[in-house]
């Protein structure tokens, strides 16, 4: 009898200690983890976001950057994370709705809670201005025509096997190399290493530069700074590829805790500030924001992607 009060008043004391600790959230500094390298674009979009919601919620927020597999890696670290509202992710949705169907993982889609889209990661496919070809498609028919392998780096495996299947459909050898994020894809195709490359809104500058060209949009609409490159679509290839970015955070979050955080999320999307930051400064698209709209995105694009995956 003894022991069965000793449990039973150790389990009150848990849930009472976690109560307060939820009440009391946030008492210490939280980590925004991010899957890119500093300086990509989602790594800004990830400190822009922590500078402005630390604003709101009264403590520091650190940004972790953990790299490796297009957000996957940062994604089974996310999910062995203690859900206690101190570690949010800031990653492309393809880890979460797209890699579980292709790769073994550690972690299902079902392990995590969607609670706000925060942004659109313009994207597209590049290469250097002195090669011989002004879009994705000529691309494809130069290296069938030399016989030559197109050597490709890709961010994950979304945009990878886009490239598999259009390289198939055109009959073109591929060599396929992943990036660590958009400025590796951008020193491996200045630099020669890759002919073509799939990279985020940091494309913006270096076009802007003349370090690279645009040779198509990757998203379902052509992007609005460079509106004479063709989509995938216009191109001629069933593609389109879309790096929906999110706040993510491990399931069981306390309710309170999961409130304040969706209330600060609210805050950043009513700002006209922080949606000019993301628009502007980031070169980003706008989304709607909102746990309903992300938990819905993100369930859909999973079944989605489950059906591409069983066909």
């Amino acid at each position: 009898m003894r022991n069965i009060l000793t449990v039973t008043l150790s389990i009150l004391m848990v849930a009472t200690f976690t109560n307060i600790n939820a009440a009391e959230y946030p008492n210490r500094p939280i980590t925004f983890m991010t899957m890119v390298q500093p300086g990509a674009q989602i790594d800004r979009l990830a400190r822009g976001l922590g500078q402005r919601m630390s604003k709101i919620l009264g403590q520091p927020i650190n940004v972790k950057n953990v790299k490796g597999g297009h957000g996957t890696v940062m994604a089974t670290e996310l999910a062995k994370s203690k859900p206690d509202g101190y570690t949010v992710g800031i990653t492309s949705l393809t880890a979460y709705t797209y890699a579980p169907h292709h790769d073994r993982l550690q972690y299902k889609h079902d392990d995590f809670d969607f609670l706000s889209l925060v942004a659109l990661n313009s994207s597209g496919f590049i290469s250097t201005p002195d090669k011989p070809w002004n879009t994705l498609k000529e691309a494809f028919e130069w290296h069938k025509k030399n016989d030559k392998a197109m050597i490709a780096m890709f961010h994950g495996a979304d945009d990878r096997d886009a490239l598999k299947r259009m390289a198939k459909k055109e009959g073109v050898k591929l060599s396929l190399t992943p990036s660590k994020g958009g400025p590796s894809v951008i020193r491996a195709v200045t630099g020669g290493h890759a002919s073509v490359g799939y990279v985020g809104a940091i494309l913006y500058k270096n076009v802007e530069a003349g370090k690279i060209k645009l040779i198509a949009s990757a998203l379902g609409e052509r992007l609005p700074p460079i509106p004479e490159v063709p989509t995938l679509r216009e191109q001629g290839f069933d593609e389109q590829i879309e790096m929906i970015c999110a706040l993510v955070v491990p399931k069981g979050l306390d309710k309170s805790v999961k409130a304040k955080l969706l209330a600060a999320a609210n805050q950043l999307a009513s700002d006209q500030e922080t949606q000019t930051f993301i628009t502007d400064n980031l070169l980003m698209r706008p989304v709607k924001w909102g746990e309903e709209v992300a938990d819905s995105t993100a369930r859909k694009l999973y079944a989605d992607f489950s059906m591409h995956a069983s066909n």
